[in-house]
């Protein structure tokens, strides 16, 4: 083996412990934002923020078959999405359906009692957070598949826009009540949430039945 060619190794298992570690940071600062957000949630009684904390944690699910799959495709890069992988996003996408459910129901119930949160401002400023933390994630993740030309590593960097949505979401929500405090924003923020969660759980099903990665792949636009 020449010069070039251990360079060029030594590169590449550099870039995949980039990638591996952009993955493990994705699974902490789930756990951070799920935590803030559902003792946020349930403290100023805001069922945006509280949904948005579940859904945070099910994110970390979704993030530890992402670490798995790095090490896959390092080992083998050619290799098809293994048993973890597919547990994991069946796990997520029940979990994510179950989450849909609640939101759903609760925020109907909440919109006919008239439910009003006590305040919206930690919404804000966790969502403001959440947005700057993905769009930084997306962009180091985006990089290393570019280097790495890892289709999967690219996928995840794609859909994690969605988590941004989410966070888009929480933020409009928040922000409209803590200037307007009409009851009914925050029920219709958590009714976002849930459209979007229901995407992202049959997607979860449609990925672990077969070896595409997300549909909302950069070439499939």
């Amino acid at each position: 083996m020449n010069r070039t060619e251990t360079t060029e190794i030594a590169a590449m298992k550099r870039l995949y412990r980039i990638a591996f570690a952009l993955a493990v940071i994705t699974i902490l600062s789930s756990i951070v934002e799920g935590i803030a957000s559902t003792y946020f949630g349930y403290e100023d009684e805001s069922l945006t923020l509280l949904g948005f904390g579940a859904d945070s944690f099910i994110e970390m699910i979704s993030g530890l078959g992402i670490a798995h799959m790095i090490m896959r495709i390092q080992r083998q890069p050619e290799s098809d999405r293994n048993d973890f992988e597919r547990t994991a996003l069946q796990i997520t996408g029940y979990a994510f359906y179950v989450l849909v459910a609640g939101l759903v129901t609760t925020s109907i119930y909440n919109l006919w009692i008239g439910h009003r949160p006590t305040t919206t401002m930690a919404g804000v400023v966790i969502a403001a957070l959440s947005i700057a933390v993905m769009w930084a994630l997306i962009y180091g993740k985006t990089k290393v598949g570019s280097e790495l030309k890892s289709d999967a590593i690219l996928a995840d960097a794609a859909c994690s826009r969605v988590c941004i949505c989410m966070s888009v979401i929480l933020l409009a929500a928040s922000g409209v009540y803590e200037l307007t405090k009409v009851g009914y924003v925050d029920s219709i923020g958590t009714l976002g949430l849930a459209w979007l969660s229901l995407k992202e759980g049959r997607e979860c099903f449609e990925k672990a039945k077969n070896n595409t990665h997300c549909s909302c792949e950069p070439d499939q636009h």
